[in-house]
């Protein structure tokens, strides 16, 4: 399979040059040059099959350069460091089911994908002959950046650096990043927002005197944030495994259409779920979920994307970003794939602020998309009635999801089997969870983990414990513009 640019249609590479590169040379993102169908008989064979075959199968119909069982070793190996199955469906209630996606190193669903992408990116290396160290700058609202660490700590031929907002993530966020081990990774604080890291992030790709000086020291910068290709084909797979549990559990039969809710910041996770889609997939409605920072909901209510807002730090910080980079694949299919159309609504976004899709293409989009918000309060009550109503702990980024599925069934009176998409684990915000349940959170994070550990019986990884008791190596701050010369600076003390 090649793939395209959304800003250069008559660009076509190889999947180890999508993957290795990250971003295209114009700014564009790689998109397939056509969706790979699976077909009723693939999904009624993923019923038989554990996740890593699933994975493996769904990446073959991506990565064509690779063999299905090299991508079968790949999927194993990544997912053996997962506590049991990787993306585990559960259900609250006839029509309800939670789809777990934390069970990896970092308790966050971006695991999922950068568990795999390392091996992916390794293998296709070889494949391409890339000899230069594939240097990764990542910008992350929380859960990104370890899961990034964590991937490619000690993979040779790798180095990650990640730009986190500096008092824009959680406690436990930062202790696992600063604390990370690894001599190929290093962690950097932005002054700023999320917004602000991830545009320094992308200024660097289109850097070319940067550019120049990485090649000098050996180096060569790809991505590993949501944009990456390599990140966005294994997280297609868990919306196909998730149909097959439903269909193996006898939940629902072949053909029924499944309602997902995502909760949604950088809106990759959902747009995987659309991927599936357009691959064959019977999804229902795809329900994207926003907090406070609600750019998306006002997007698809209005077809005008406007950064003429206040950005909002809330308890769900994984989702408090106002650019969110993955629409614009979204934007690429509605056009009828004309790069000219997508370039033209970048541009207006960069110089103006805004842009705006029309009521026609709008219209289009709202056939299969539905969005909401919840504020932090609203959220947090959420979290509450659904830990009442169940016995189910969930995140705040995952209560979002709860209240704004409840929104939509109760506008739309869809009665469609719904899965909420659960992003990260409640150890990763337990002071926060506490709250949300009614229960003083101590000050001191060790504490707040133990006590929802003992009030909730929801057990607490001594992993996540053990954070704390380690020794933190990084501490720079920076402003956006410095970003640069951090970049520079780490590849050349490699």
């Amino acid at each position: 399979m090649n793939y395209t640019s959304t800003r250069n249609n008559k660009l076509s590479v190889s999947g180890s040059t999508a993957v290795l590169t990250g971003l295209a040379p114009d700014g564009g993102l790689y998109v397939p040059e056509s969706f790979p169908a699976v077909s009723r008989e693939d999904i009624e064979r993923m019923t038989d099959m554990d996740y890593p075959e699933r994975s493996a199968f769904v990446m073959s119909k991506f990565f064509d350069e690779l063999t299905q069982d090299e991508l079968l070793d790949i999927a194993r190996r990544a997912y053996a460091t997962f506590d049991g199955d990787p993306a585990p469906e559960v259900k609250l209630d006839g029509g309800l089911y939670v789809l777990e996606l934390w069970h990896g190193r970092t308790h966050a669903f971006k695991d999922m994908a950068l568990s795999v992408l390392p091996l992916l990116m390794t293998a296709l290396k070889a494949k391409a002959g890339q000899k230069e160290t594939c240097l990764i700058p990542v910008a992350t609202s929380g859960d990104t950046g370890k899961a990034a660490l964590e991937g490619f700590s000690g993979v040779d031929g790798t180095a990650v650096i990640v730009f986190y907002p500096d008092g824009g993530v959680s406690h436990t966020q930062r202790r696992q990043m600063v604390t990370t081990l690894g001599d190929n990774v290093k962690v950097v604080a932005v002054r700023g927002n999320f917004d602000d890291a991830q545009t320094a992030v992308k200024k660097a790709f289109g850097d070319a005197e940067l550019k120049e000086k990485l090649a000098a020291a050996g180096c060569k910068m790809t991505g590993a944030n949501s944009i990456n290709l390599g990140r966005l084909a294994p997280q297609v797979a868990y919306y196909f495994s998730a149909y097959a549990d439903l269909l193996s559990s006898g939940q629902i039969e072949y053909g029924d259409k499944v309602d997902f809710c995502v909760p949604t910041g950088n809106f990759g996770n959902i747009l995987a779920a659309y991927y599936a889609k357009l691959m064959g997939l019977p999804v229902g409605k795809l329900i994207c979920a926003s907090n406070d920072n609600k750019v998306l909901t006002d997007f698809l209510d209005t077809g005008v994307y406007s950064l003429d807002r206040e950005f909002v730090k809330t308890t769900s910080p994984s989702m408090d970003i106002l650019i969110s980079s993955n629409l614009e694949r979204l934007l690429f299919e509605f056009a009828g794939r004309d790069s000219d159309t997508v370039r033209a609504w970048m541009d207006e976004l960069r110089t103006a602020g805004s842009y705006d899709i029309g009521g026609e293409r709008l219209c289009e989009i709202r056939e299969t998309f539905w969005g909401g918000y919840a504020l932090q309060d609203d959220y947090a009550d959420t979290l509450c009635d659904v830990y009442d109503e169940y016995g189910y702990l969930c995140d705040p980024h995952t209560a979002v999801a709860f209240n704004v599925l409840a929104q939509y069934r109760e506008e739309c009176d869809d009665d469609a089997p719904a899965v909420v998409v659960s992003t990260a684990s409640p150890v990763k915000f337990a002071s926060t969870v506490l709250e949300s349940i009614g229960l003083s959170a101590p000050d001191d994070d060790v504490a707040a983990l133990r006590k929802m550990e003992e009030e909730t019986a929801f057990p607490v990884p001594e992993s996540v414990y053990a954070l704390f008791d380690m020794d933190e190596r990084f501490g720079e701050v920076i402003d956006p513009d410095e970003l640069p010369a951090a970049v520079l600076a780490f590849a050349e003390s490699l």
